[in-house]
């Protein structure tokens, strides 16, 4: 399912070169979603041109004010990738040189506060009732709480259905997840009393909803949409001076990982015997990607490094002069 139109001149283009990839096995979001940005893109900047020109992609190519790389090289390859499929089919279309782009710089996640997180929800309850989405109010603060609590990717969440969603034990099924595998993920008991408590009210609005989360129209919400709204709520709070990387949405499933590893150093648990069911919850492709946050993120190394002084010590004891 994609939940983006196109509407541009290029739209059938994206819409055959979409159809391709998903015929070729691959689920291709990120790409929908950056193709549906440079849709709108060529509307509002282009609305005219019916070829991808050299001046359309120098233009789409520029850094964005407060953008970071790794946001830009994926414009640039979705785009990139557009064009190379028109050329392929005798469309003129500009490819742009393998010059432009880069190897992506591996993000360090912000790894929010208890501070932080009051003053993010304290926004996000301020989510105001609108009489034509009554829902609204309702959905929106129940998706930022499930995405903290349970570690889930955005797209993840949003695309819940409410058959997939086991009210009574807390099992949610993932569907077609990264790597189009689905998965199995258990909510702790009192992220699942928020759910019950959710369920009941939009269950009110929302009798027969096929969709766990829906929108005004009844479909999911879009990834790029909750992150845009993250966004917004986050600059509500009025928190500006943060340590490392500017919050993003997705540090919340980051979030999740570090307190959850940080938590299990706390109660002295075997991380070796426990990374492996850690990384088949966050739906991770190898443990090395669970790995990862054991060596890059700092907010876990104090209580890692403690640890391992006192095992160093007990192992290597000192010896008398």
């Amino acid at each position: 399912m994609n939940p983006y139109s196109y509407n541009s001149k290029h739209q059938k283009y994206i819409e055959d070169f979409l159809e391709l990839k998903q015929a070729l096995g691959f689920d291709y979001k990120m790409g929908k979603y950056w193709l549906y940005v440079f849709d709108k893109f060529c509307i509002s900047e282009f609305p005219e041109s019916t070829f991808i020109s050299k001046d359309i992609v120098l233009k789409w190519v520029n850094l964005r004010p407060g953008e970071h790389i790794n946001n830009l090289q994926q414009r640039i390859h979705y785009i990139r990738q557009l064009a190379l499929y028109m050329n392929q089919t005798g469309t003129e279309a500009y490819v742009i040189p393998k010059d432009y782009t880069r190897k992506i710089i591996r993000y360090i996640p912000h790894i929010f506060t208890s501070q932080e997180l009051s003053a993010f929800f304290y926004a996000v309850d301020g989510i105001e009732f609108r009489k034509s989405n009554p829902a609204r109010s309702l959905v929106l603060p129940m998706i930022f709480r499930l995405l903290y609590c349970s570690g889930l990717r955005p797209s993840e969440a949003v695309n819940l259905r409410a058959g997939d969603v086991d009210i009574d034990t807390g099992k949610l099924i993932i569907r077609q997840a990264k790597g189009n595998k689905d998965r199995v993920v258990v909510i702790a008991y009192d992220v699942l009393e928020l759910c019950q408590k959710y369920n009941d009210k939009v269950g009110v609005i929302w009798p027969c909803r096929e969709w766990f989360f829906p929108n005004d129209k009844g479909i999911p919400y879009t990834a790029g949409y909750i992150s845009d709204l993250f966004r917004k709520l986050w600059n509500k709070t009025g928190i500006k001076n943060v340590s490392g990387n500017k919050p993003r949405l997705y540090d919340m499933r980051h979030s999740f990982c570090v307190k959850r590893m940080n938590l299990w150093v706390k109660e002295s648990r075997d991380l070796n015997a426990l990374l492996p069911f850690l990384s088949m919850y966050m739906g991770h492709s190898s443990f090395a990607k669970t790995d990862y946050y054991l060596h890059l993120v700092p907010d876990f190394y104090p209580e890692l490094i403690e640890r391992s002084v006192i095992l160093t010590n007990n192992v290597i004891p000192e010896v008398d002069k």
